[in-house]
């Protein structure tokens, strides 16, 4: 309890300073600096404020006990009885919340993301269940209040998507969708199946969480990069006007391309802003592997070779399998993703927290 406390108070003498710089004229005139430091103060506001909580709690019980020690009247020994009662269930509740804002923060939770759909196994299925993925997606990112923009797309013959990459721009986007990187399998009877046999087809989701430059330098050098025409709708530049671009990532064999945007500059530095995401993720995942292998533990990996979530049309469910949960599956394709996710986020903070529970017992 003594480590736990003193956590608490460097995080609030942590939070102080930063009210006192944000506060300074010099910093405040560096928008940058200002916009960092308002961002990391708006990210400890919430583990302060619970611990302000928890002392105030703490206060009560001690004032409670004390009233029981030296009050010799039945009714207001029991009005002690009843708050002190209440001061330590609110205590207990506090502590729990404050156990989770202190496990450690992937750092990237804050970030914007791009979202990697890819039709699997099962042909022109798989590209109609990729189309529904994407749907659900935009449906929930409107929920939530996210912009989405569509940075590269192949539609597939039938309709849907062979692969398709969107970014969602919004306040911690990353933190609630990474849960879905992983197998997305769907099980229905497809509209052009006559006899009316229930199909499995599969798609592939890849969460990438937005890189800046200081992620991961791009050199140019290792880069090639070559144009073409523009296909679908677009007008008299569509063929005429080679706007689409391709990029080559020679060191590790990525191929990238953007055909979204009207001009070639557009869709180069939009190419390039993929690359670097896909480069970023791949970056993450060798860091999560090793530290994965190193506890033994399969937490957040993100393996796109996982079968997460099985969408079941007959039975109109969803199961997670991650979970061992289902949900309705009407209310999720609607775009209704907070049940799920929030379920995703709570396994992950009770297995982040017995994996410290470990570290501290020295398991």
């Amino acid at each position: 309890m003594e480590h736990f406390v003193e956590k608490l108070k460097d995080i609030e003498r942590t939070f102080n300073e930063l009210e006192q710089k944000l506060s300074d004229p010099a910093i405040i005139g560096d928008q940058s600096t200002f916009m960092r430091l308002a961002r990391t103060r708006h990210q400890l506001e919430r583990t302060v404020s619970a611990y302000h909580r928890w002392l105030a709690a703490e206060k009560r019980i001690s004032e409670a006990q004390e009233l029981l020690r030296t009050e010799t009247e039945k009714e207001m020994r029991e009005l002690a009885e009843m708050e002190l009662e209440e001061a330590r269930e609110e205590h207990q509740n506090l502590t729990g919340e404050l156990k989770i804002l202190l496990l450690p923060k992937d750092p990237n939770d804050e970030k914007n993301i791009m979202l990697e759909i890819r039709a699997g196994t099962g042909g022109d299925e798989a590209s109609l269940f990729a189309g529904d993925l994407l749907r659900m997606y935009l449906k929930y990112a409107d929920r939530v209040g996210y912009t989405p923009e569509i940075a590269s797309c192949s539609e597939g013959e039938v309709g849907g998507y062979k692969e398709v990459i969107v970014s969602f721009k919004g306040d911690a986007a990353y933190s609630k969708f990474k849960f879905e990187s992983g197998v997305h399998r769907v099980q229905r009877v497809p509209a052009t199946e006559a006899s009316g046999r229930v199909h499995t087809s599969t798609a592939t989701v890849a969460v990438m969480p937005e890189a800046e430059d200081i992620d991961v330098q791009l050199n140019d050098n290792d880069l090639d990069i070559s144009t073409m025409r523009s296909g679908g709708a677009g007008g008299q530049n569509v063929n005429k006007v080679e706007t689409a671009v391709r990029i080559v990532h020679r060191p590790s064999g990525l191929m990238v391309a953007c055909s979204e945007e009207r001009s070639q500059l557009q869709n180069k530095e939009r190419a390039k802003q993929i690359l670097r995401n896909k480069l970023y993720q791949m970056q993450l995942e060798e860091q999560q592997k090793a530290i994965y292998d190193e506890r033994k533990s399969q937490v957040g990996s993100g393996d796109r070779s996982e079968k997460i979530r099985t969408y079941n049309y007959k039975d109109n469910r969803v199961t997670d399998h991650r979970l061992n949960q289902n949900f309705s599956l009407q209310q999720v394709l609607e775009g209704d993703l907070d049940k799920l996710i929030e379920a995703c986020i709570l396994q992950h903070q009770q297995r982040l927290l017995e994996a410290e529970m470990n570290t501290v017992a020295g398991i």
